[in-house]
């Protein structure tokens, strides 16, 4: 008998899994899920077969797609419920012969806060986030799962994510772009389209193992949104200082965690370098982009 023909499912097919999708690039054999029956039709229009699952409960025509995968990928987020994909489709799953590689898009969140100091996959986590604190667990079950099944497991831990039409010359546009200052805070971010290229990558390899996923180069917010002001020829947001700044709840809780993540491990364990190593590059490219 040949071998099995590559049949990719993706739970969450959003901004990031989507761009994987497009950099896999294999027509017919890649099903999405959406929320909703509006981004299933928007995914339709990009030709993939997709199909509503919104976390709540399970959808049935899903049961014979999940037996007949040989690659998951997974991003939808665990909530005070758990892993929605495994609360509802952990039989399929476990009935599944063909499933080669398992892939789990999670968070550095899951490392809490290292008061700005540089760290790798060997960092302890302790996230005080409850968002974080839910990711930290799903990886745990995800982990359990597939050393139980005997299945290649990736779980990458992803920085803050950025692309075309998610950068800070929205933000700009918008209005909502803010300079908040906080003494020695920096950020991580990777651009969408690495993302894709390691997702693509890992699975032709079933690569298995945590990695970081972020850019070689962690910096302030305030000086992210300098440089996108200076590019695109606008005035800048006035500086605020941290302690002061009208913020959210969720916006202020983002700058309780400091830490300068290392992307070594992922780049070595694939050979490659990213298309965007710094938020100039990538910026520089949506700018181009847009023009």
């Amino acid at each position: 008998m040949g071998e099995i023909e590559a049949k990719y499912l993706f739970f969450g097919m959003g901004y990031a899994a989507t761009a994987s999708a497009r950099a896999i690039n294999a027509p017919n054999r890649i099903i999405g899920t959406s929320r909703n029956e509006s981004g299933v039709k928007n995914l339709k229009k990009q030709n993939y077969q997709a199909y509503v699952f919104d976390g709540e409960q399970p959808n049935e025509k899903l049961f014979p797609i999940i037996e007949n995968a040989t690659h998951i990928i997974h991003s939808i987020a665990p909530n005070e419920n758990g892993d929605a994909v495994f609360t509802h489709f952990q039989r399929q799953l476990e009935k599944a012969k063909n499933i080669k590689w398992l892939c789990y898009y999670s968070t550095i969140g899951v490392y809490g806060n290292h008061n700005g100091l540089w760290i790798d996959e060997g960092a302890k986590c302790e996230p005080e986030n409850i968002r974080s604190i839910w990711r930290l667990k799903a990886e745990q079950l995800w982990q359990e799962f597939a050393k139980k099944q005997g299945i290649p497991l990736l779980i990458l831990r992803l920085a803050g994510i950025y692309g075309n039409g998610r950068s800070a010359f929205e933000k700009l546009k918008s209005g909502k772009a803010k300079r908040i200052i906080k003494d020695n805070q920096v950020f991580n971010r990777i651009h969408v389209k690495d993302i894709a290229q390691v997702t693509k990558l890992a699975a032709r390899q079933e690569l298995s193992g945590i990695y970081n996923l972020c850019d070689d180069e962690p910096a302030p917010p305030q000086e992210v949104v300098l440089f996108a002001a200076n590019m695109a020829g606008v005035t800048p947001p006035k500086e605020e200082f941290f302690a002061t700044a009208n913020m959210s709840k969720m916006a202020r809780s983002f700058y309780n965690d400091n830490k300068r993540v290392s992307n070594n491990a992922i780049k070595k364990a694939l050979d490659i370098e990213l298309f965007y190593p710094t938020y100039r590059q990538g910026l520089e490219a949506i700018y181009l982009d847009q023009k």
